[in-house]
């Protein structure tokens, strides 16, 4: 449906955000908060596409003007920055997403502010609604066009071979499968990595090529099938750069669930800064009870919901229980990976159970309890979690 009005003052104030410096960082904000993928990216990068979006909505919001006619330049150049840059199509949407429904919050405040009537401010932000869906039409636009144009070199087929293979759309035929070593009855392990250092990434595309497996960028990620496990440093020190994610062997058939998977560790380890060669099995637990975000929340308010988020003690009590487990309850390992004394640990341990009234760690939890416990820890520490301050004394 097309909204038009008169010219109203919401246009102007649209202007005036694209001209503010702090409207502009707060937009940028929402664009990387909201997507990984793109928070990697400079920071003047986003920037930049973000200023020359939201400019253009002011002038057109208070015009008689359809959708239809209005000049999307600067949203088809971000489809095709981000296109050749390797960033998946769905981070770059999360982005856009995020900066466009922060773009209408400020604009509700501000014309609220500033008086503007409620029907006024309805009808605009219809409009911006409408402005907003013609802008990722265009980014999708410009990133398939990318896509589209790149030219067929070797890179460029074996990344449409995977792509078929991973993503999706009519799986390969025999003929397409043989020239990359691949047989139909065959087994594969899928790779999926998030190093982007150029240099690191061709290394590891060699690496799989020498053991006679196929790489590409597929989605903004390195992405390879090996006929093998590799073994030691097969691979080289891609895993210094960042987080290689290899699964079992699976059929052909079964690459796309497992490619999913594959991903959905990577997003779980880069979250936790993990670093190196892990196979997929290493993350079954955070891709679990990643599927269950609420009922993770409900157990960290049944075991720990005396903590106050925003004390730091009751936090790096909360870190010192979550290193503990992850260290199989040793509190030589706990205390070495904390840098502190394992006095130090017990302290803080007896000290988070006197706050919660529960043992979180004592020697006679099952392994339900164990998992409850890391579930509940996992999910109150949040996505930022660090490691607590080494070296302080008790604290009362």
């Amino acid at each position: 449906m097309t909204v038009t009005h008169q010219p109203e003052p919401v246009a102007g104030i649209l202007r005036g955000m694209a001209g503010d410096a702090d409207v502009r960082g707060e937009l940028v904000h929402a664009a990387r908060t909201h997507s990984p993928d793109v928070a990697r990216l400079g920071e003047a990068e986003t920037r930049r596409h973000v200023t020359a979006i939201v400019a253009a909505a002011g002038p057109w919001l208070g015009t008689f003007d359809r959708v239809e006619g209005q000049d999307f330049a600067a949203a088809l150049l971000l489809g095709t920055d981000r296109a050749e840059q390797g960033v998946p199509m769905t981070s770059v949407l999360r982005g856009v997403q995020a900066a466009l429904t922060r773009t209408v919050e400020i604009t509700v405040d501000r014309s609220r502010s500033a008086g503007v009537p409620d029907g006024a401010l309805l009808s605009a932000v219809l409009r911006l609604k409408e402005y907003g869906d013609a802008v990722e039409r265009s980014v999708i636009n410009g990133y398939r066009a990318a896509e589209r144009d790149a030219p067929p070199a070797p890179d460029g087929i074996r990344a449409r071979l995977l792509r078929r293979l991973l993503v999706g759309g009519a799986p390969p035929a025999a003929d397409d499968l043989a020239p990359a070593g691949l047989a139909r009855g065959g087994v594969h392990h899928c790779l999926v990595s998030d190093v982007r250092d150029g240099a690191h990434a061709r290394l590891l595309a060699d690496r799989i090529a020498a053991l006679r497996g196929i790489a590409a960028r597929i989605e903004g990620r390195q992405v390879g099938l090996l006929p093998r496990m590799p073994s030691g440093g097969e691979l080289g020190p891609a895993g210094a750069a960042g987080l290689v994610v290899l699964s079992p062997a699976v059929p052909l058939d079964r690459l796309r669930p497992v490619y999913r998977l594959c991903v959905r560790a990577l997003d779980a380890g880069g979250r936790r800064g993990r670093l190196g060669v892990r196979e997929l099995t290493d993350f079954a637990g955070e891709i679990a009870t990643g599927e269950q975000p609420l009922l993770g929340s409900f157990l960290a308010a049944r075991l720990l919901g005396r903590l106050d988020r925003s004390d730091a003690f009751h936090r790096q009590l909360a870190l010192t229980a979550l290193a503990f487990l992850e260290h199989g309850r040793r509190l030589d390992q706990t205390s070495a990976a904390l840098f502190t004394h394992p006095n130090t640990v017990r302290y803080r341990l007896g000290r988070l159970q006197q706050i919660t009234g529960e043992p979180p760690v004592d020697g006679a939890s099952g392994p339900l309890a164990t998992l409850h416990w890391w579930w509940a820890l996992t999910t109150w520490l949040g996505p930022d979690r660090v490691p607590p301050f080494a070296g302080d004394g008790p604290r009362g």
